[in-house]
């Protein structure tokens, strides 16, 4: 998290997420260009984009607690008998 590529990838998530959310809301109203109320298309985008941004945060790999070192992508999925 404390690398400037954390922080590359993570901002274009963001930038990503944002425009998905924006074009979510103007293609899902079926609404042309002049119909969107922008203030609340960009709000909304917004606030996807923070998500994306904390979402990065808390996924990166940095310790949960005291002693605990293991995270999302490293814990061991379950196991399948057979």
């Amino acid at each position: 998290m404390q690398t400037l590529a954390f922080w590359k990838a993570t901002g274009e998530r963001a930038l990503r997420t944002f425009a998905q959310a924006v074009l979510a809301l103007i293609t899902g109203d079926g609404l042309g260009v002049l119909d969107v109320d922008w203030g609340q298309a960009l709000s909304v985008g917004g606030l996807a984009a923070i998500a994306a941004v904390l979402t990065a945060i808390v996924t990166s790999g940095g310790p949960v607690g005291p002693g605990v070192t293991e995270t999302v992508l490293t814990r061991p999925g379950p196991v399948s008998g057979s």
